[in-house]
């Protein structure tokens, strides 16, 4: 059967391009804390990955009936910030791939703008993506909906069912799969435990992968 090659590489940002999910599940931790929630920062993780900081409010709400104040997402973003300043890396071996990929790429993520660039800048994979950046702001409804990635379909001008989205979380890979899109589920960040692969799988990936190096050979089988 002949398959359709990709027309466009789209990917999420946090757990893909930089390995920041245990980081950002520890200031979330902390942060849930002050309001007595408690949770740690594995349960964060399992229950929040993928999800804009808007949508994790609405999760807390439905499960424990505390209603997050106006400042919560501005406090855990500057946490986020000081923390990645410090201590976020890219994915290994993304600079490489990036490099070998002969697609047009770009980034759809649940963080916001400012946190999508602050986090590219200090990995130094700005420049790989500007200025095809897509945040979950720009749409009205974030993932596991499957807005923000037909946006940037649409944005980029290619169609949904040759658009390839490299996602680290079910949210993320439900959210392209509604979107009509190819989806390989990437287990490689350090969030990645046993069984997270599979995970993915159950949430449709048609692919997982651990290593970031082998991207660019998964898509050349695709072509064949």
């Amino acid at each position: 059967m002949h398959k359709e090659p990709f027309k466009l590489v789209i990917f999420d940002c946090d757990g893909v391009l930089v390995d920041s999910e245990l980081l950002a599940s520890d200031v979330l931790s902390e942060e849930l804390a002050k309001y007595d929630i408690d949770m740690t920062p594995r349960e964060c993780g399992e229950r929040f990955t993928g999800s804009s900081l808007k949508r994790v409010k609405e999760l807390v709400f439905q499960s424990t009936g505390i209603s997050l104040p106006d400042n919560f997402e501005a406090d855990v973003r500057e946490r986020d910030s000081h923390v990645f300043e410090d201590r976020l890396r890219p994915i290994s071996g993304i600079e490489e791939t990036l490099e070998l990929l002969d697609l047009p790429v770009c980034v759809a993520s649940s963080g916001s703008m400012a946190k999508i660039t602050h986090s590219l800048t200090l990995t130094g994979l700005l420049d790989s993506f500007k200025p095809h950046l897509f945040s979950a702001e720009m749409v009205k409804r974030g993932k596991p909906a499957p807005d923000l990635f037909l946006l940037a379909a649409e944005k980029m001008g290619v169609p949904p069912k040759r658009c390839l989205v490299i996602e680290d979380s079910p949210v993320g890979v439900r959210a392209a799969q509604k979107a009509g899109m190819t989806v390989y589920g990437f287990a490689g960040g350090a969030h990645a435990g046993p069984g997270y692969g599979e995970m993915l799988e159950l949430a449709g990936a048609k692919i997982v992968f651990r290593e970031m190096f082998a991207l660019n050979n998964l898509i050349k089988f695709h072509k064949q």
